[in-house]
């Protein structure tokens, strides 16, 4: 089972657990667990991708329950016409409110991506960010006799891959658990520590016009258990008490040869 935060005739959102693929492709056919068949088989019917979320990031997935509601909200997050809120917890002090403005290369897949232009110039980027909350642990992981953390309030105005986690990482505060382009002594240190080894990015809210009737639309993921722990460990309840609590069922098997 997976919890639906949003669901009416045209769509359907979830809560996407971390480590879950939102579908299977060539390259992962031995994948037993991924969200499209997990949602296929809970509503009965077929549902259709219009954004996606990556692997190890958790929260709010939307899903069309119809090929001409999934092109319009294809074009949507296409046109940027979507706001999308994540929360992230980061390595050291990051207060108050500011936008990145820090142009990319473009990230390529050694095989998915084989044929795509290797030399593209780098591409605009821009992320607003809103400091939460921050925390000073008596511990050492670093070269420092303690660890600083901060929670992140993070809006991606543009939507390019991976983009939140290399501009913090360019701002010098890296997303906790990002074996990519974050701090991987860190990483290991706050795994040994507390627990936690995953990455701490989390699409909490989306924000859009109904692709039918056209009213505003306003979906909210709350936090899973490995969240909830750390917020009450470095005391930042009641921050963001509409995320907090939320426990997964058990998730059964999938039959590995049947595909979306």
């Amino acid at each position: 089972m997976i919890e639906i935060c949003y669901r009416d005739e045209f769509l359907v959102a979830v809560n996407k657990p971390a480590g879950w693929l939102v579908h299977r492709s060539w390259l992962d056919r031995r994948e037993k667990i991924v969200v499209m068949q997990t949602v296929r088989d809970m509503l009965g019917q077929h549902v259709f991708t219009v954004h996606r979320l990556d692997r190890p990031t958790s929260g709010v997935l939307l899903l069309a329950l119809s090929a001409e509601v999934a092109h319009t909200l294809s074009g949507q997050f296409e046109q940027h016409r979507v706001k999308k809120t994540y929360h992230a917890v980061v390595r050291g002090y990051m207060e108050g409110d500011g936008t990145i403005d820090y142009a990319l290369t473009q990230e390529l897949d050694k095989i998915a991506d084989k044929f795509a232009q290797p030399d593209k110039a780098p591409q605009p980027a821009v992320s607003h960010y809103r400091g939460l909350a921050q925390v000073e642990i008596p511990v050492a992981i670093g070269r420092y006799p303690t660890s600083r953390y901060s929670l992140m309030e993070l809006t991606p105005q543009t939507g390019r891959k991976h983009q939140l986690r290399r501009h913090l990482s360019h701002m010098h505060h890296p997303l906790i658990g990002d074996s990519t382009h974050g701090d991987l002594r860190q990483n290991r240190g706050f795994a040994r520590t507390f627990d936690c080894s995953r990455l701490m990015l989390h699409a909490s809210r989306l924000e859009l016009a109904h692709p039918v009737t056209g009213l505003p639309l306003v979906i909210d993921a709350r936090w899973d258990q490995t969240w909830q722990n750390l917020v009450e460990r470095f005391h930042w309840n009641g921050i963001l008490p509409a995320y907090e609590r939320v426990e997964f069922a058990a998730v059964t098997g999938q039959d590995m040869a049947t595909f979306i």
